[in-house]
């Protein structure tokens, strides 16, 4: 005889019927274990959710220099929220198809189909699944973030948007570059907590280094103590001396510690200021003579003075 559990057995002592005796356990039995079923998931939902900050935390603490970072923080909770609702989901079906079971569901065929399709979607997403891992470290540990001017294998430029796919990047030229998270095997930031302007000054061979390296340094000094640039520049400026001797002449390296994503226009203003006060020292550049202004085809043909050959 089939064992149909200890109320169906008190029941039929009691004088019920078979009919009676099981329908006393599926009233009574049967919703008591789909409550403990949903209380189980819920306790599991929660303690998974735990888990997975944790985890989030620790991958976060990998890399020190962001960890006070608010942006870092918040993007690291937002990952951890999606994930432990990814997470709580799954349970959750798990839980309503073990309580459809207990109602007498024949769950059989369902699982069979949904098993086929989770393997068939797993073979063709193996790419899509690599780019959402590498995108939500990418986002955990921050290593880029809208508006970061950055390298990915080539791909530079300023980074337009970031999601667990993909990352858009915009080109100085204009053009926007679309890399899979899954893609990126390095990274370069050069926009990460400060930046360094970098000014290679070459110079004719026969000229003072000595001379030309005072020049260049007052040149930055003053563009340094220019009000304007009080926020921009973080530490005075610094001439390396000379970065390399060619043929062409002598390469005289300056650097300037900038704020996050201002090297570039700084750099721009120190070669302007460093050309002027060369000029003014008289300090000439490789194979430089007395600038000549040749007019052009045009301008020849509306000078009447100009003689004709």
């Amino acid at each position: 005889m089939p064992d149909h559990g200890y109320v169906y057995e008190l029941g039929r002592k009691l004088g019920l019927s078979d009919f009676g005796a099981r329908t006393v356990q599926f009233i009574v039995v049967r919703p008591l274990r789909i409550a403990l079923i949903l209380i189980a998931a819920l306790v599991i939902g929660r303690l998974c959710a735990r888990a997975v900050r944790r985890l989030l935390k620790g991958a976060q603490a990998r890399a020190p220099i962001k960890i006070s970072s608010p942006r870092a923080q918040q993007r690291a909770d937002t990952i951890a929220d999606v994930l432990a609702g990814l997470i709580k989901a799954s349970i959750y079906v798990i839980a309503a198809f073990m309580a459809l079971s207990e109602l007498g569901v024949n769950l059989a065929p369902l699982i069979a189909g949904a098993g086929i399709a989770g393997i068939a979607v797993g073979f063709g997403a193996q790419s899509l699944v690599k780019d959402f891992i590498s995108g939500m470290f990418i986002l955990v540990e921050d290593q880029y973030g809208v508006g970061d001017q950055v390298d990915l294998n080539g791909a530079t430029g300023t980074v337009e948007d970031v999601t667990l796919r993909v990352t858009r990047v915009r080109g100085v030229d204009g053009t926007v570059w679309y890399v899979p998270n899954g893609e990126i095997r390095k990274v370069g930031n050069a926009s990460m907590e400060w930046s360094r302007a970098v000014i290679d000054v070459q110079i004719a061979p026969d000229q003072d280094i000595t001379k030309a390296m005072d020049a260049i340094a007052a040149a930055a000094n003053a563009v340094a103590e220019d009000p304007a640039s009080a926020d921009v520049i973080l530490e005075p400026p610094e001439v390396w001396g000379v970065h390399a001797v060619d043929a062409t002449g002598v390469t005289i390296r300056l650097v300037v510690k900038t704020a996050p994503k201002e090297q570039a226009a700084l750099a721009r203003m120190l070669r302007g200021r460093i050309l002027d006060r060369l000029r003014e020292e008289g300090i000439r550049g490789p194979a430089q003579t007395t600038p000549v202004v040749l007019p052009g085809p045009a301008d020849t043909a509306a000078d009447p003075s100009t003689p004709s050959s």
